[in-house]
């Protein structure tokens, strides 16, 4: 099957030299990536630029990426390919800037539109807009592909994180969603669509399920 695998984070320019971005080293995307080659898979791995983990990539094609934007332009190009599977794990970041503003001792206000911002000039008033989701795109670009997606949270409890697994799915016509992080827990849970639930105690045991799901007739 051909599959896209999108690892490591998004990040968005705060001017010439600073960036805004999200934690995520890309070792799950890639080490899935490389899973999927070795049981047969053609891949496609987006891996964000950003991503600290320097493991071995084994995907057909490797494509780096900076900015959401970025990231969805690449998706959209491989929209036009007869892609099976898509697996979306990339950190993509739920903020980019708008206005960036300097205040200066005097208390003036003055928008910053580019280059590198000074810190000797005053202090920095940055606004945080949300990026627009790449997961609710998903489904119109890839119609035919089975889409799995990733819900990491941070506070809350097991049972909160399946909700908003399932209430993704739902909302994002995804098939199934990854529930992990903190409030997760240790291991993994595979939510499909229609609220059922399977934990999965590491990573291994979570991409042996995720190819089995992609190949099992629908």
């Amino acid at each position: 099957m051909r599959c896209v695998v999108t690892a490591g984070p998004t990040f968005e320019p705060l001017d010439a030299v600073r960036r805004l971005t999200n934690f995520s080293s890309g070792r799950l995307g890639s080490e899935l990536a490389n899973y999927l080659v070795a049981h047969g898979h053609e891949v496609a791995l987006l891996i964000g630029q950003l991503a600290t983990y320097r493991g071995q990539r084994q995907a057909r094609e490797v494509q780096t990426f900076s900015t959401t934007a970025d990231l969805r332009q690449r998706l959209r190009a491989l929209a036009g390919q007869p892609v099976e599977a898509v697996f979306h794990a990339a950190a993509v970041s739920d903020f980019s800037f708008g206005k960036i503003l300097l205040r200066s001792s005097q208390g003036e206000l003055s928008e910053i539109k580019s280059g590198k911002i000074s810190t000797r000039e005053g202090t920095l008033l940055a606004e945080l807009v949300p990026t627009p989701k790449i997961i609710a795109e998903l489904r119109p670009w890839f119609p035919a592909a089975r889409i799995v997606a990733w819900k990491y949270e941070v506070e809350g409890d097991q049972p909160g994180v399946v909700r908003l697994a399932e209430k993704q799915i739902a909302e994002c016509h995804t098939d199934a969603c990854v529930a992990n992080g903190p409030a997760y827990g240790p291991g993994f849970g595979l939510v499909r669509a229609g609220g059922e639930c399977r934990h999965l105690p590491n990573s291994d045991a979570l991409f042996e399920a995720l190819e089995k799901f992609i190949t099992r007739t629908r």
